[in-house]
């Protein structure tokens, strides 16, 4: 890749990976307009580095309270919320590993395609669209269900299909569930840190064993680049969402999705 492929990929793969819009549905956009080559094993091991710096940076306070948390209650000292919370992401994550372990192969040959971002694109943002205008959205992280939880992780499942939306798809169903928007985009942003970790965890395996070399230049560029740009993205989204609606968001992947539709035809 050259620099500007670089700098662009990286940059757009930290803004949507926190954003309800979808970044398999952007990092296409590129290769059909610029025709740019795929960008290849070992950036994609970087950027997913760089947007889980961001996440554990931002929720750093919020993560060593769930660290606590979870060994007090492995010690026997009782569970708290924190425990709880942090035993539930380790529950909703099942779903997502499963199917990526299973299903993740058939996926990446079959589903990857235009066609298919743009209609997930599409539809996905209706279905959060209709979560927004739910009335009874009262509910706070702290009245988390271990269902509700579940819920959420077979939710994140869903995303492993290109132009889901992992964060969107997500928050969409912890809003069905009746939680305030701000507390559904914490649970999906902590929610990510353990699935991100798989990902470039499964990744980093597979680059390590690839006999090609490494342009670490790109690799260094790449994290921080994905990093800065997923921190501020997560720091302008939560307060973004604290004011208005989700409503901006579903017409960009309307409008997103119509574009990907008009490269098809």
């Amino acid at each position: 890749m050259d620099l500007v492929q670089v700098i662009v990929l990286a940059l757009i793969q930290g803004v949507t990976e926190f954003l309800p819009i979808s970044s398999s549905a952007h990092l296409i956009l590129p290769k059909e307009i610029l025709g740019w080559p795929d960008q290849g094993l070992a950036f994609d091991v970087a950027v997913h580095v760089g947007t889980l710096l961001a996440v554990v940076m931002y929720f750093r306070r919020d993560i060593s309270a769930l660290i606590r948390g979870w060994l007090q209650s492995v010690a026997g000292k009782g569970l708290s919320v924190d425990g709880r919370i942090a035993w539930y992401i380790a529950a909703a994550t099942i779903p997502a590993g499963l199917v990526g372990l299973f299903l993740g192969d058939f996926i990446e040959a079959n589903l990857r395609s235009t066609a298919v971002i743009a209609t997930t694109t599409i539809v996905f943002g209706i279905i959060l669209a209709v979560a927004d205008r739910l009335p009874s959205r009262i509910k706070e992280l702290a009245q988390l269900t271990l269902v509700a939880a579940l819920i959420i992780g077979l939710a994140q499942a869903l995303a492993l299909i290109p132009g889901t939306s992992r964060s969107g798809i997500t928050i969409t169903a912890a809003l069905f569930l009746g939680f305030k928007c701000t507390d559904a985009a914490r649970f999906s942003f902590l929610l990510s840190i353990p699935i991100i970790v798989l990902s470039g965890g499964y990744k980093g395996l597979e680059l390590a064993m690839a006999p090609a070399g490494v342009d670490w230049f790109s690799i260094i560029l790449g994290v921080a680049l994905s990093g800065i740009s997923a921190y501020l993205c997560i720091h302008y989204f939560l307060s973004f969402i604290n004011r208005l609606s989700m409503m901006p968001f579903v017409v960009y992947r309307l409008l997103l999705g119509a574009l990907l539709i008009v490269f098809i035809l």
